[in-house]
């Protein structure tokens, strides 16, 4: 058997297996379903969760009881829209961005969705309405926090979000792996470094318990300690 149609084969087992835990999934909510496919279309699609990840996230938000939840990289809304359907009627999500026509993409589905109230959408830089937030008293009152924007700031965002979350609070990362370029010891844009640093402060930071799982492109889970 020649190298080539061993990777060919272990490509196909791949897609195969993908295909097999997205069938053993729970159902789509029909406008997360929808919203995915629409997002998928525009040239940054890219930067949307993967519907495995939405369940994760509804089950961790569950998990926990949350009803305050932070999100920092709305983007068009499906991760919002999958936390926001997992939360009970007063539980409520601070989704913030950079853009309202990226967010403005989403409103519809959260609006058919029946969830639109439970969405608090703050436009501008993250950084910024994270010090906000503090400056209104929000500091440890938040029972989850999800971090997927730019990565440059993604050290500031985790430290901002530790400070938003309260004490057994759960921050969660997204593209913690940055498709495998982590591991690459040549490979050092901005992106990847700062990804790579974090990884490592937070895999030794005693403020948390933590764990980097490969769902997706790699999140991690850090659950703030008392």
């Amino acid at each position: 058997m020649t190298i080539r149609t061993t990777r060919a084969r272990a490509a196909l087992n791949e897609e195969a297996l993908y295909a097999y835990l997205q069938a053993k999934q729970p159902p789509e909510h029909v406008e997360l379903q929808q919203l995915r496919e629409v997002t998928r279309t525009m040239p940054r699609g890219r930067m949307q969760i993967a519907p495995e990840q939405g369940h994760f996230l509804a089950v961790l938000a569950r998990l926990i009881g949350a009803r305050r939840t932070l999100e920092i990289g709305t983007f068009t809304g499906y991760s919002a829209l999958a936390m926001a359907l997992a939360l009970p009627a007063d539980g409520r999500i601070v989704a913030c961005d950079v853009s309202d026509e990226w967010v403005g993409i989403g409103r519809p589905f959260w609006q058919r969705a029946g969830v639109a109230d439970k969405i608090d959408v703050r436009i501008g830089p993250a950084i910024e309405t994270i010090g906000q937030l503090e400056r209104e008293g929000a500091a440890g009152s938040f029972d989850l926090a999800f971090i997927d924007a730019d990565k440059e700031n993604m050290d500031g965002y985790y430290e901002g979000a530790l400070r938003l979350v309260k004490p057994g609070g759960l921050v969660i990362l997204d593209n913690m792996l940055q498709g495998g370029r982590v591991i690459d010891p040549d490979n050092n844009d901005l992106r990847t470094h700062v990804v790579r640093d974090l990884n490592s402060k937070i895999a030794a930071d005693e403020r948390v318990d933590r764990v980097l799982v490969p769902i997706g492109d790699g999140m991690t889970l850090a659950r703030r300690r008392g």
